[in-house]
């Protein structure tokens, strides 16, 4: 029994040696940047983002035309708000309403830069309208902040790389690398005829940029537990976007002599299977880089399982949410309360975790439901996204200039569950990735698409700076 114990004790002690050896280790992957001079944006830029505002460019749906006098109306602003911009660079109108301007520079031998950002926006719930501090497309400017539809979400990031571009031709700056400005019309109803369409013009020109960078990161605020510094997320990749949608066709009947097996409650079954048989947590890639740029700057026993996923696997991917996840959103069936309905729906919407595919997702539907229930796709469909590197030359300077203008800020590689237009750019450029400074917290994450979106003038001076900055930069 004696030699049992110290056999225990010696693995116990062979464990912990490993944990503690991988934890000191695991070092700061945050690099040094020289700081970064702020420059001076006048008032007019609150103003120029609240004009924007006023535009209601609203996608309702992937099949629903265009508001062409609101799109139009809010292309001639963009030409009579920054002159500078529409006199010295191209712009090309592409499937009517998406945007692409060109910056030529002088160096055809550098790889170019693309910058990112939509020019629509969602809808507003009307029943809302009573929570909202201002109407929703006043764009209205109080002492802190510019409120309305499209200030997070994305009119914010496309108005301010706008005013960066001008501020910079009034300074008689000349790019030697050549900077494309690529603004989608149907981000929100996933981009196949704004950004998707961008991206084909630009391959079929032989453009391979150095990076893309779009909407879809940001700097989080209090949302990493035990790290009080901001963090800022720069997501390497997005996770697919697919919906099933689930059919029960039975005969029906009279609801005093149901039958043993009821449309509905087979409905409602397979709903629960999935729910209770969802698809497996997994380390892939980008998780593992966002491991090891966190994990040095967590605190000593969250950094040791960050260090040691071996054996936290678990509790850390669930944290993440790194697996595919399930979400039922829509459910039809029924036409009185005494009848039993011959069909019943239900819409199964999947975030698809890289490694993953609409296909496999299909096929584990149909090994968990029943075979009597009809597994159909709907709506649209996308494969999760390649990943990006967090080792290249593009990353780090995208890193020193985050860390030139913010030096308290962690810097992170990540993966994004929503859908951002970059999805379509990988084809074009090396590496493609997702942030601008929105600053986010518990409290503001819940205005995209939501109520009261608004954003600081403090934030959007800072995203007015990363746009400069980053351009100067590149």
């Amino acid at each position: 029994m004696k030699k049992f114990f110290l056999g225990l004790l010696f693995v116990l002690l062979v464990i912990v040696g490993i944990l503690l050896f991988n934890t000191f280790r695991m070092s700061s992957k945050q690099v040094e940047a020289e700081p970064l001079a702020k420059v001076d944006f006048s008032d007019q830029v609150y103003q120029n983002l609240s004009k924007a505002i006023t535009y209601q460019t609203i996608s309702l749906s992937e099949d629903a035309i265009p508001d062409s006098a609101a799109f139009f109306g809010f292309h001639r602003f963009l030409e009579e708000t920054f002159p500078l911009t529409h006199a010295n660079l191209s712009l090309e109108k592409i499937n009517t309403y998406s945007l692409l301007y060109k910056w030529e520079g002088s160096d055809p031998s550098k790889k170019p830069l693309i910058m990112m950002s939509h020019q629509d926006v969602v809808p507003v719930d009307q029943p809302t309208l009573g929570a909202w501090e201002a109407a929703p497309f006043e764009g209205k400017i109080t002492d802190t902040h510019i409120i309305g539809r499209g200030t997070m979400d994305d009119k914010g990031t496309l108005i301010a790389v706008l005013e960066a571009v001008e501020k910079l031709l009034s300074e008689n700056y000349k790019p030697t690398r050549t900077l494309y400005i690529a603004s989608g019309h149907d981000e929100e109803v996933g981009g196949g005829k704004g950004a998707a369409e961008i991206a084909a013009h630009l391959k079929a020109q032989g453009v391979q940029a150095a990076m893309a960078i779009d909407e879809g990161g940001y700097l989080a605020e209090g949302l990493v537990p035990g790290v009080n510094a901001p963090v800022a997320i720069i997501n390497l990749a997005e996770k697919g976007f697919a919906s099933f949608r689930l059919i029960v066709e039975t005969n029906g009947g009279h609801s005093s002599a149901p039958p043993r097996e009821n449309t509905i409650g087979m409905l409602a079954q397979a709903i629960v299977d999935l729910e209770n048989n969802q698809l497996p947590y997994k380390l892939v890639k980008p998780i593992d880089s966002q491991l090891e740029y966190m994990g040095p700057e967590l605190p000593f026993f969250t950094r040791m399982a960050f260090a040691n996923p071996w054996l936290f696997k678990k509790q850390i991917l669930e944290g993440l949410n790194a697996h595919t996840t399930t979400a039922p959103t829509i459910i039809d069936g029924g036409v009185k309360n005494n009848v039993i309905p011959t069909v019943a729906e239900a819409t199964i919407n999947f975030r698809i975790l890289p490694g993953e595919t609409i296909e496999s997702v299909k096929a584990h539907i149909e090994s968990v439901i029943s075979e009597k229930v009809r597994v159909e796709p709907v709506g649209f469909l996308t494969n999760p996204s390649p990943v990006s590197s967090a080792d290249s030359e593009s990353y780090q300077r995208l890193q020193r200039t985050i860390r030139g203008l913010y030096p308290d800020v962690i810097v992170v590689p990540g993966l994004v569950g929503g859908g951002t237009d970059a999805r379509y750019f990988y084809e074009i450029a090396e590496d493609v990735y997702r942030f601008y400074p929105m600053r986010l917290n518990s409290e503001s994450m819940s205005r995209f698409h939501g109520i009261d979106e608004k954003i600081s003038k403090e934030n959007y001076q800072e995203i007015l700076q990363f746009s400069y900055q980053l351009i100067r930069n590149f």
